[in-house]
């Protein structure tokens, strides 16, 4: 009997411990929509602009708070509002890509977040950035260390 009382409360208590774990009835908290999970530059030439943009929306019923956003490496610097962003309302993330750099492009931003659908969204960016024209040198003039200083 005494074993059947104690199994009883364990389960009660469990029961009870994952009830409060559990979210409140008729909210769903902020919710993180993003535009594109991927930007495609294509291919662009070296030294074009390499800015593209990501829209978020908060699709939830409470303020969404960016509170970072982070390139996968130094070449990729993302720019983010962390202001609170009210259920129905938008922002912008934008990205941009250093294309001095010549090849592919695969590169990642991870946006953190109150999101309760992903707390961590990761956005890629991809593409080709071509090496532009040569610049043509001009040729050097050899001075023989003996030839006469023009003044």
């Amino acid at each position: 009997m005494n074993k059947l009382i104690l199994s009883l409360a364990v389960c009660a208590m469990t029961f009870g411990l994952q009830a409060q774990d559990a979210k409140p009835v008729g909210g769903s908290g902020p919710i993180l929509t993003i535009d594109k999970e991927v930007h495609d530059y294509g291919t662009i030439a070296q030294g074009e602009n390499g800015t593209c943009e990501f829209t978020v929306t908060n699709t939830g019923d409470a303020p969404l708070i960016i509170t970072n956003c982070k390139g996968s490496c130094g070449c990729t610097v993302p720019k983010c509002d962390t202001e609170p962003i009210k259920p129905g309302q938008k922002t912008t993330i934008t990205v941009k890509y250093d294309t001095k750099r010549v090849g592919p492009i695969n590169k990642s931003v991870t946006i953190s977040s109150n999101a309760t659908n992903s707390p961590e969204k990761i956005v890629r960016i991809k593409g080709t950035v071509e090496a532009g024209p040569e610049t043509p040198t001009s040729p050097v003039k050899e001075v023989s260390p003996m030839a006469p200083v023009e003044r």
